[in-house]
């Protein structure tokens, strides 16, 4: 009797031993599989300082910072020697990664302002002051037109005067300053210099406009591309650009001309006795 209470017991010990067992291999593996994978890591490397464009890069500028591999940033580098000995095309701000369309070609070896200009483009640097320069809102990237007023010089004949817009949509590159003495003073003042890419032909454009006349900037909206072709403002036009009439005293009679401020205007004097007449024509002689 004895015997089989014992091996009753024995028995219903090797069950629970075993029902705690399987239980146990359960429990672990779903602890298992409910636990994150292992995180994978790659080296990125980033610009170990605040970097200026045309920046010949070496190691001692950058760094590595380890990024998830899943997210890594596509044309980066994971190595400092890929981007040592080539020059940066943009600025960088520090802890920033570099990317292959921030660097200039690896054929290009020499840094500064040669390294951004496109190919087939030039770089055309020219002073401006504060007005011209849009009150020091223009900035390296901005896109600019550029205006001359132009006529002035020649015998001075205010009728000869016309401004008129003579680039479109210009990229400027950098904005520096320099100091020049003005007139007698003794003290300096800073003037803006304006760095502009430009096709020969518009470098040639530049050139002339600078020499010949006095050249003006228009701020561009970075989204607007289109161009705009003018006929360019004259002293009569402008003076007739709200299309009031303009009234004459002849003698005892008064003489009324309006004027179609679409068309320019032609403006010719002559004498009548001791009176001066203006006679105002459009094109076509309207």
């Amino acid at each position: 009797m004895k015997k089989g209470i014992s091996l009753v017991i024995l028995i219903a010990g090797i069950i629970v031993a075993l029902l705690a067992g399987v239980g146990t291999f359960t429990w672990l593996q779903k602890r298992t599989a409910a636990q994150p994978p292992a995180v994978v890591t790659q080296p990125v490397v980033v610009a170990a300082a605040d970097l200026s464009w045309g920046k010949i890069l070496d190691k001692s500028q950058v760094k590595t910072v380890d990024f998830l591999k899943t997210s890594l940033p596509p044309g980066s580098f994971s190595q400092p020697s890929g981007v040592e000995g080539r020059t940066l095309l943009y600025p960088v701000k520090a802890g920033e990664p570099l990317f292959e369309s921030q660097l200039a070609p690896a054929s290009v070896k020499a840094g500064g302002m040669g390294a951004l200009i496109s190919p087939n483009k030039r770089a055309m640097a020219f002073r401006v002051d504060k007005i011209i320069g849009v009150s020091g809102f223009i900035n390296p990237g901005n896109h600019v037109d550029v205006l001359v007023t132009i006529g002035s010089q020649a015998g001075g004949d205010k009728q000869s005067i016309i401004t008129k817009t003579v680039l479109e949509n210009v990229l400027v590159l950098t904005v520096g300053q320099e100091m020049e003495r003005t007139g007698k003073q003794e003290k300096t003042a800073p003037v803006d210099v304006i760095t502009m890419e430009v096709t020969p032909e518009e470098a040639e454009k530049m050139a002339l406009a600078a020499s010949e006349g006095k050249v003006m900037l228009a701020l561009r909206n970075p989204t607007d591309t289109s161009g705009v072709a003018t006929r360019g403002a004259t002293v009569p036009l402008l003076l007739s650009s709200l299309g009031a009439p303009v009234t004459k005293q002849t003698g005892m009679k008064r003489s009324v001309t309006v004027i179609n401020t679409t068309k320019p205007v032609f403006v010719v004097q002559g004498i009548r006795g001791g009176d001066v007449i203006e006679y105002k024509f459009n094109k076509g002689g309207e």
